[in-house]
């Protein structure tokens, strides 16, 4: 049987943990701040990436790779997060993405992206949004 202290003690540890929606925010936070080294500091090495129109990928370096084509262009990055929910170690989000591409266009897609976090890293993203609307953007197509 535990005593007060100990079950006191306890609640105190699991509150100093991080939960899934502050590190999925903090890991888009530093994706918005173009730092690419501290957001992936949230993402473990053989974390699963689905960026569904375009394909998959595993692990950090290829993360890396493809999300560095997001700070190519000048201007913010941002990941407007419009609505989100957790359930566990599951967060969902419902994003605008904007950023501009290295050739200057402006591009914004309304994303649902989907995260697992499990001791204290993102080892799952999903995000679904729609390729054509990309493409129209990428032509300058309205």
């Amino acid at each position: 049987m535990s005593t007060l202290y100990e079950i006191l003690q306890e609640l105190c540890i699991m509150s100093d943990v991080e939960k899934p929606e502050d590190i999925v925010n903090s890991f888009i936070a530093k994706i918005e701040a173009r730092d690419l080294g501290a957001a992936l500091e949230h993402v473990s090495e053989d974390c699963y990436y689905d960026n569904v129109p375009i394909g998959d990928m595993n692990g950090k370096e290829d993360m890396l790779q493809f999300l560095s084509g997001l700070l190519k262009g000048e201007g913010p990055v941002e990941f407007e997060v419009v609505r989100q929910t957790c359930s566990g170690n599951t967060v969902m989000n419902e994003r605008l993405d904007r950023f501009n591409t290295a050739s200057g266009r402006s591009i914004e897609l309304p994303v649902m992206g989907i995260f697992e976090v499990n001791e204290g890293l993102i080892t799952f993203w999903r995000d679904y949004f729609d390729n054509g609307m990309f493409l129209r953007q990428l032509k300058d197509e309205s």
